[in-house]
């Protein structure tokens, strides 16, 4: 993985495959852990190859929406498009509590949480890896490769999300170009709870510049996203900010007291 930013993935690690299918999924997916989501309890989730790890039901839809999101949907959506694995490509899942992985994530969730907060000490992690996968209606060899991680210690809940290489935004059904992977309605990644009040719409969301999420970062690690989620907190990082961009989501809350800050 570019960098070693993507967490380890594939069958040498013991790692299920979703079914190489257009808008397919993963099974009902029992937690060994209960993953607190603003308040909501999950034993539960899909892994759906358009991009998305859901909770309650799995996700075919391939045309991607800003958040929040009507009905009440709560998912993960480290990068939500139109993907294709009949054409190329490997969505890849498991739950693990390997002391390695886990103490690999302690130190790297730590730019998430406050200085006066415990630091993170994850017992249970989820990762999800969308590996070289194509668009549907490629008629070019462009490949997208992105993770989500989802890690609780059974209360404090964190979503990660690590970009490799991202070459489109697009497939044909959104009316995107099929040797480019880019125009028409182009890819959402973020987070959106379900209670139509806690949800994030990464910067560059559903806009060209969404080619470029592997080249920014809230916690100063380009290519990388973190969010503690078991309750809304405003996420830092250190400081080397070059840029700052509110928000684009309203999170009505006390807590929110800085703007969600991005850096490149």
């Amino acid at each position: 993985p570019p960098g070693g930013l993507l967490y380890p993935f594939g069958p040498g690690v013991g790692d299920e495959a979703t079914p190489h299918e257009d808008d397919g999924m993963s099974p009902e997916i029992i937690l060994w852990e209960t993953f607190s989501f603003y308040g909501q309890p999950y034993r539960s989730l899909y892994v759906n190859n358009n991009g998305v790890v859901s909770f309650g039901k799995g996700v075919p839809e391939f045309t991607p929406q800003p958040f929040p999101l009507p009905g009440h949907l709560p998912f993960v959506a480290p990068y939500w498009a139109d993907v294709d694995t009949r054409l190329g490509g490997d969505v890849f899942y498991r739950q693990s509590r390997q002391p390695e992985l886990l103490a690999r994530l302690a130190r790297e969730l730590v730019p998430a949480v406050a200085p006066s907060d415990p630091a993170p000490q994850p017992t249970w992690a989820f990762v999800a890896t969308w590996h070289r996968v194509s668009f549907f209606g490629a008629a070019s060899n462009k490949v997208n490769t992105f993770q989500a991680v989802l890690a609780t210690d059974g209360a404090t809940s964190f979503i990660m999300l690590n970009y490799g290489d991202i070459q489109w935004t697009t497939g044909i059904s959104n009316h995107g170009d099929p040797h480019t992977g880019m125009g028409g309605i182009q890819a959402q990644a973020g987070f959106n709870s379900g209670d139509d009040v806690h949800y994030y719409n990464i910067p560059g969301s559903r806009s060209p510049a969404v080619l470029d999420i592997g080249h920014r970062s809230n916690v100063g690690v380009p290519g990388r996203w973190i969010f503690r989620v078991d309750k809304f907190t405003a996420t830092e990082g250190p400081p080397i900010l070059v840029e700052t961009l509110s928000t684009p989501s309203p999170v009505p809350t006390p807590r929110r007291t800085t703007e969600e800050r991005v850096y490149i």
